[in-house]
């Protein structure tokens, strides 16, 4: 059960509470900085959790069950701290509002649909939306750690945008699959 990308995957659980402390204050350009390196480390054990599990054949329940769960609280996290702070604020708030209902909707559908026994695969715009919703948030804790380079932090917004529209594809997907499974 304890297999390396379980405890990847447990790392990123364990290291969500010291990433929302160092995006606590709006205004600490060095917490924001420790934040972007912090997430950039999460996102990597992400990557690798999941191709180790698969290439050493060590896929496990456990981290079925909890890679995604960590992939959306820190997500959830990550925006609701960026809203506060507002460096995501005023019309990009809709965009982060899409990614967590999504996010919420789309596991409530997993759920419905494993009670019945249906498996709903990852699509590949999916992982689109997953890169571009990672790519955007860095891109925004990144842009206030360094809020000189006023650009990073546009990048971060278009990308935000960019994983909303494909939030509202994807989901759509996910919603038609699951239709066919209600009475």
């Amino acid at each position: 059960m304890l297999t390396l990308p379980n405890i990847l995957t447990l790392s990123r659980i364990v290291a969500l509470p010291l990433l929302i402390a160092l995006l606590w204050w709006p205004h600490w350009d060095w917490g924001y900085l420790f934040a972007f390196a912090l997430y950039c480390l999460m996102g990597i054990t992400d990557y690798f959790d999941g191709m180790l599990a698969r290439a050493s054949g060590t896929v496990s329940k456990l981290g079925i069950f909890l890679d995604p769960i960590a992939d959306k609280i820190m997500v959830a996290a990550v925006v609701l701290m960026l809203v506060a702070n507002r460096d995501i604020d005023n019309w990009n708030v809709i965009a982060g509002l899409i990614i967590l209902l999504r996010e919420i909707a789309v596991s409530g559908l997993r759920e419905f649909l494993a009670g019945v026994q249906v498996s709903v695969p990852v699509s590949k715009l999916a992982k689109w939306k997953t890169t571009f919703q990672l790519i955007a948030l860095g891109a925004l804790i990144l842009g206030s750690g360094l809020p000189q380079y006023t650009f990073v932090h546009l990048v971060g917004l278009l990308c935000l945008w960019g994983a909303a529209v494909l939030t509202l594809i994807t989901g759509w997907d996910y919603l038609r699959v699951g239709i066919k499974h209600m009475d």
